[in-house]
């Protein structure tokens, strides 16, 4: 097989469809093969897949979407924006571009819609998986230590959420810099280059979606979907997370039968940027599988 690389740059285009409330979402689509769905995280759009998808779409038909309330595309419906919607709204991609067994990939959020995918309507019609830096519930408890930061309690969720509708911008860049990772924390104290463009893009978002969303996210647990899991899987995590442990990789882990854990060290909650090419090799890995 000839692999093209990210050096032929595909023309990906934008695509359109409607969702079963009439909600109309995007969808950027690139290549040639069988299907890989990224799906990304919580306030961020399909630019986050897109070099990836680029260098996959010589082997692969690449579909990278934005999420309901994501992506500059406003709600322009009535009804819910939550996780549940979003499940949907996977559903309705897959049924709408004819997918037949997919590999899916999801980071952050985009792992989390994949699990309620499942809950609703199993793995039938998927072909392998991919979850990327995620916890299964965000919000810590007495009998729960895995969540976010490993100690975000229902007190600290609550907190969080009044200060998103009291200053948006503010409330989610704190969130990225009062993790695990020390170099979010000193990016934020010293206002780096970094952390002026996240505040920039963040300020261009409509708030409303997203804290419906982000309270959705809240509320879920889907331990009990883990093992329910039958596919071929693979989780990537970063040793230098802003938000989640080792321990909960390694939880994920045990509780998926036979999934597959990479831990990329250096990188953060995204390390499928920190190792680009790491990532790649290890998606053909899982998709020859």
């Amino acid at each position: 097989m000839q692999v093209h690389t990210d050096r032929h740059l595909w023309r990906m285009l934008m695509e359109r469809y409607r969702a079963s409330d009439g909600q109309v979402l995007h969808v950027k689509v690139a290549g040639q093969g069988s299907a890989i769905v990224f799906l990304h995280a919580w306030a961020a759009n399909h630019r986050d897949w897109l070099s990836v998808a680029n260098a996959l779409a010589g082997e692969y038909r690449c579909y990278c979407w934005d999420a309901r309330g994501h992506g500059g595309h406003s709600v322009t419906v009535n009804g819910s924006c939550d996780v549940g919607r979003m499940a949907e709204d996977l559903k309705d991609l897959l049924q709408q571009f004819g997918l037949v067994k997919p590999m899916l990939l999801g980071h952050s959020m985009g792992a989390l819609t994949l699990w309620e995918y499942i809950r609703r309507y199993g793995c039938d019609h998927i072909g392998k998986l991919c979850f990327v830096d995620q916890s299964p519930k965000l919000v810590t408890d007495p009998d729960w230590h895995y969540g976010i930061y490993s100690d975000f309690d229902e007190n600290r969720s609550r907190e969080l959420i009044t200060r998103m509708e009291q200053d948006f911008v503010e409330a989610v860049v704190r969130l990225v810099a009062e993790g695990n990772n020390s170099r979010a924390r000193e990016g934020y104290t010293n206002n780096s280059p970094g952390f002026q463009r996240i505040r920039a893009y963040i300020g261009t978002l409509d708030p409303a979606p997203l804290i419906s969303i982000w309270k959705s996210l809240c509320t879920a647990d889907y331990r009990d979907v883990l093992p329910t899991i039958n596919v071929p899987t693979l989780l990537i995590h970063g040793d230098e997370s802003h938000f989640y442990s080792l321990e909960l990789a390694r939880y994920v882990r045990d509780h998926i039968p036979n999934a597959e854990l990479r831990v990329y060290q250096g990188s953060d909650h995204s390390p499928q940027l920190w190792q680009r090419e790491r990532f790649l090799a290890d998606l053909r890995r899982l998709a020859m599988c």
